[in-house]
């Protein structure tokens, strides 16, 4: 079933006016060339789906907590082959990856393997690894320079000083970051799967970074990971990143993660140094983080109820302590907005008015994070932040993380073919979303002339480029007298679950520096009807708990719309954005409850969810600039 606004539907009276504007846009309006708009007989036809964030047993903490899975493996997992997992239970996906970024943390990579492999295996001791770590774990002792309080904050695990070999030892960092390029280049297969090189940047803090670079290993390999021991200030890093295009011929960008967790770091409105983002500032950032993941297996970043209370979706997999509205005590409520996704957004835009440069102008993708080597997004194939979490009686219940991991996400990327090359291209123009697990399809456009028959034509897509921009991309200075118009489609994941509805999430700096939200529904399933405030009623519940299943009684299996953003004022910065919901579904817990028999549960444990899939957003910016009257507020 399609739902979309066409002449001849009247989902509400109040809609009427929007149907009516889209209708006389005249045909002949045009804006400055799009900044991105490719070939139309060579547009991105295709859909990837990936993960741009796994660790492997090469990555300490993952190592620590019980894992023992390394690179092949991660590869092999990835591409649908059957794998023994660290718990020795069988593993498998049941639909293939297109591409995966295996990002150990550069921190210390390798180290607590080599030790515990040292201790256990005389193969190790006697193999060329092995007698680097003797050399290392030699120096790092005798090293006085080495002062152990240094990394007493890092918060990934205790850190042993023999751990600290991969700070002085450059042999021994060179060995394992080979061996990570090396597997890269191994499982890389042109047109079937795409194995980009990375690592993961980890400073104290938590607001960490994965690097992934466009390169095979010969490029890669004239550099060694530059970690937060070298700096712990994300501007060095992007100096190291400018300096190895510089060097090498190569390219490579940097993705923020887990904003959610960075206590109001990522996202804040000064720089490390606590001055305010300047020009500079703000066209570095843009340039060399294209990207945020904002949902994973430690929450969701998108948005939060404290900030949004208004939104009835925007409390979905709320991490760190924070439960509704009710805030941490040792949290300040005043950082939440620096640490997710639609505030960071809405910061942006005075930010780019202020300096001529938005800062946080990123897509959106998920990843998983997972320490498993496992890159599993689906609830019915929760595998665990850790070795230690994987699937057993206990897990839902355990310390950290408990019931509280999400099984999330994936990347989703629109490019014309499965390469290095087209992958991290697509990623760095953002025509991107991010799926919290579903592999639904999403296509979002903005322009100023679609109709409502635009999105019902077989060669829609088409007619999205060539008429407007996509996702991640940037519309400026509207015609007098238009608004900008949307063409947004999404089909169900064809082994999930209908979908309930898509809504479109606005953001604006208004000409007298307010940053104001609004949520749209703009397509849904059912006989439902927009009410007078735009809300609509709940899609309904075909979850059985005690089975952990759902039908597909509900919602539809595909949803489309062209909207015109009524409220639109030509002078006014502005991003939008498309959420996509399916129906409900049983959560991860709900599976292992059936399949262990655990019984009832605290109510605490959520058992059901509705999935969701984020476009990344298109950004409108007048030609003349309004002037601001009031600042961000500070961190």
């Amino acid at each position: 079933m399609i739902t979309s606004f066409a002449p001849n539907m009247d989902p509400t009276a109040n809609m009427k006016p929007i149907i009516t504007l889209l209708l006389t846009i005249q045909a002949g309006t045009a804006m400055g060339e799009p900044a991105y708009s490719p070939e139309l007989d060579n547009y991105p036809k295709h859909l990837f789906w990936g993960d741009t964030h796994l660790h492997t047993q090469m990555s300490g903490d993952a190592y620590l907590f019980g894992t023992r899975l390394g690179h092949d493996a991660a590869y092999s997992f990835a591409k649908g082959q059957e794998v023994t997992s660290s718990s020795g239970q069988s593993a498998r996906l049941d639909r293939p990856l297109d591409f995966l970024v295996i990002a150990d943390h550069a921190n210390n990579l390798g180290a607590p393997y080599s030790r515990g492999e040292f201790a256990r295996d005389s193969t190790f001791r006697d193999s060329s690894l092995g007698k680097l770590w003797i050399d290392a774990k030699r120096q790092s002792l005798q090293d006085p320079t080495i002062d152990l309080k240094k990394f007493e904050g890092d918060r990934l695990y205790t850190v042993h000083r023999e751990d600290l070999v991969s700070i002085r030892h450059a042999g021994f960092r060179t060995a394992f970051w080979r061996m990570a390029t090396a597997a890269a280049d191994r499982h890389n297969d042109p047109g079937k799967f795409t194995a980009l090189i990375g690592y993961e940047w980890t400073p104290e803090g938590a607001a960490h970074r994965v690097v992934v670079f466009r390169d095979s290993a010969e490029r890669a390999n004239q550099i060694l990971p530059f970690s937060s021991y070298d700096s712990r200030y994300p501007e060095d890093l992007w100096r190291f990143l400018e300096g190895y295009e510089a060097d090498t011929g190569g390219e490579a960008f940097s993705i923020p993660h887990n904003p959610n967790l960075t206590s109001g770091l990522m996202f804040a409105t000064v720089d490390s140094l606590g001055e305010p983002i300047d020009s500079a500032y703000a066209k570095r950032r843009s340039r060399w983080e294209p990207l945020l993941e904002v949902t994973q297996t430690k929450g969701d970043s998108e948005a939060h109820p404290y900030l949004s209370p208004e939104d009835e979706f925007a409390d979905f997999e709320t991490w760190n302590g924070w439960a509704g509205t009710a805030p941490n005590p040792d949290r300040p409520p005043e950082k939440i907005q620096f640490e997710y996704a639609r505030p960071a957004l809405k910061n942006g835009l005075s930010l780019a008015a202020e300096t001529g440069t938005n800062p946080f102008k990123f897509g959106l993708i998920g990843s998983t994070d997972s320490h498993t080597a496992l890159a599993t997004a689906a609830e019915d194939n929760y595998w665990g932040k850790f070795g230690r979490d994987e699937p057993s009686p206990d897990r839902i219940q355990a310390d950290w993380p408990g019931w509280q991991g999400s099984a999330a996400g994936y990347a989703a990327v629109w490019a014309p073919e499965n390469t290095r090359e087209a992958i991290f291209d697509a990623m760095r123009r953002r025509e991107t979303f991010a799926s919290t697990g579903p592999r639904m399809s999403l296509r979002f456009f903005a322009g100023w002339n679609f109709k409502p028959k635009d999105v019902l034509q077989p060669d829609r897509a088409k007619i999205g480029y060539q008429m407007g921009v996509p996702m991640g991309g940037d519309l400026e200075g509207a015609p007098e007298g238009a608004a900008t118009t949307f063409m947004v489609y999404a089909i169900k994941d064809p082994l999930g679950a209908n979908l309930d509805r898509i809504q479109i999430v606005k953001g604006w700096l208004s000409e007298d520096g307010e940053l104001a939200e609004k949520v749209f529904n703009v397509a849904w399933s059912g006989e439902r009807r927009l009410r007078r405030n735009g809300s609509l009623s709940v899609v309904g519940n075909t979850v059985n708990v005690d089975e952990a299943s759902f039908t597909n009684d509900i919602g539809s299996a595909e949803l489309a719309a062209v909207w015109v953003d009524p409220e639109f004022d030509r002078n006014e910065y502005a991003f939008y954005y498309a959420r996509v919901l399916e129906i409900p579904t049983p959560r991860w817990t709900a599976y292992d409850a059936k399949y262990y028999q655990l019984g009832n549960l605290p109510p605490s444990v959520p058992m059901v969810l509705q999935e969701r899939a984020y476009s990344s957003p298109i950004w409108y910016a007048p030609t003349v600039p309004p002037r601001l009257r009031s600042p961000i507020g500070a961190p």
